[in-house]
Formats: C-alpha cells, sequence, structure tokens
C-alpha cells in the first residue's frame, strides 16, 4: 500500500501543515482528526489497516490531515469569535490546498469526508457547506452543535460554522437538492457519549427530507476506536 507524507507552507494559516495519503487511487477520503488531533492518529489507531485491503485495491484513497483545533475550538486564551475564524481560515486551508491535491491524485472530482468524535463535526459540516464537492460523508460519533465552545457568544460567523443552526434554516433549492444527492451516514455506540447528539442531527435532516443513514451500533458500544475501525469496515 502507498503511503505519503506532504508538508507545506499554508499562507492561509501562517504555519506549516502536515498530512498522510494512502493509496494510488480510488474515491478520495478526507479524514479529520479527533479533538485537537495529529494527521497520523487515524494510522496509529488501526484505521488505515481496518481497510487497508480497499485502499489496495485502488478503491479508495485516504487523506489524513491534521487540525488546528487547539487554535480554534479549544483556544480560551482568545475570543470566541477569533475562535471562529481561525476555524473558517482552517476550512479555507481544507477547501483551497488539501481538496485540489485530493482531486488531482485522485483523478475524481468529489470527495467523501469521515470523522471520528470531533472530527466528525468537520466532516459533515465541512461536507453540507460545500456539497458541490462533497459526494459521501461518514460522520462516527459525533457532536454537531458548537456552542459549548462559545461562553454565551453568538455572531453570524459561527452560525454558519453551527450545523444544528443553519441546516434548518436552509432553504436554497441548491443546497437541498445537493444534500439530497449526497450519501450521509451518523453513526454512534448505543452507550456513546455523543448518541444524543446524532438523534438530534438525524432529526433535523429528516425534517428538511435530506435522506441519511442512522446507524445505532447495540451491545454496549462506546465512544472509542475499536468501534470506528468496525464502522470504517462496513461504511467503506
Amino acid at each position: 500500500m502507498r503511503r505519503d507524507y506532504h508538508n507545506w507552507y499554508s499562507q492561509r494559516l501562517g504555519r506549516n501543515m502536515e498530512l498522510l495519503a494512502y493509496g494510488h487511487t480510488g474515491l478520495p477520503v478526507l479524514v479529520f482528526p479527533t479533538s485537537q488531533g495529529k494527521f497520523y492518529e487515524y494510522e496509529n489507531n488501526g484505521m488505515i489497516h481496518a481497510i487497508w485491503q480497499k485502499i489496495e485495491r485502488g478503491e479508495l484513497m485516504v487523506f489524513c490531515v491534521d487540525s488546528v483545533d487547539s487554535e480554534s475550538w479549544y483556544n480560551r486564551s482568545i475570543h470566541p469569535h477569533d475562535r471562529v475564524m481561525r476555524h473558517v481560515a482552517y476550512e479555507n486551508y481544507i477547501l483551497y490546498e488539501v481538496t485540489p491535491l485530493m482531486k488531482n491524485l485522485s483523478g475524481q472530482g468529489q470527495i467523501c469526508t469521515t470523522g471520528c468524535s470531533f472530527g466528525a463535526y468537520h466532516a459533515l459540516n465541512f461536507g453540507l457547506r460545500h456539497p458541490d464537492l462533497t459526494s459521501t460523508c461518514i460522520a462516527m460519533s459525533g457532536s454537531y452543535d458548537m456552542k459549548r465552545f462559545m461562553d454565551g457568544y453568538y455572531d453570524m460567523d459561527f452560525y454558519f460554522q453551527n450545523p444544528v443552526d443553519y441546516v434548518p434554516n436552509q432553504n436554497d433549492p441548491w443546497f437541498l437538492d445537493r444534500y439530497r444527492a449526497m450519501k450521509i451516514v451518523l453513526a454512534a455506540g448505543d452507550w456513546d457519549i455523543c448518541l444524543g447528539d446524532n438523534f438530534r442531527m438525524a432529526n433535523i435532516l429528516g425534517e428538511k427530507g435530506i435522506p441519511h443513514w442512522l446507524d445505532v451500533w447495540t451491545g454496549g458500544e462506546k465512544h472509542d476506536w475499536p468501534l470506528w475501525q468496525r464502522m470504517a469496515v462496513k461504511f467503506f
């Protein structure tokens, strides 16, 4: 299995950013890490191993990016608005720097987004904000309301990064048509700390007539890597 390391200076973020790419062709999969996670955690926690055969067969090409969560949502030393704007800069890095690389190397025009825990928020939010680019979103054990990071502050920049707020009010046919064409998976365990968040997000999607797959894993399944490994095998 091909494994390539990429590192370049991002003008949008003002620092070097690293990522790992696995495979040689296939559906390009953008993997967001967990809270404040690193670009190598997906491999280190057995996720690449779980799907390596599909990567080797050329069905998937997986791109694992780094996070800037510690500089954005988790950065309590700056104003909440600045946290949002740092996240926006990260989104622009993904949109204008990472996804062109993914499309160029894979030869495909659309991508799949995925992530576990906090990475699921990034995956779903990015997919919903860019449904022309995203054909599939596989969100594992995510939470989709970022208000807990805002210390009570609220503005329109935040609104457009908070899916539980902007999706219910989305009435633009351009977005809704593309949402309805997208494969959206919300997966969680029955003992998952984020189970309720997935029911909430699924209800929001359902009320807008957006097809989705809410998959609850039963038998005492918890918010952790062994569950996400099995989810990856199933959904990819």
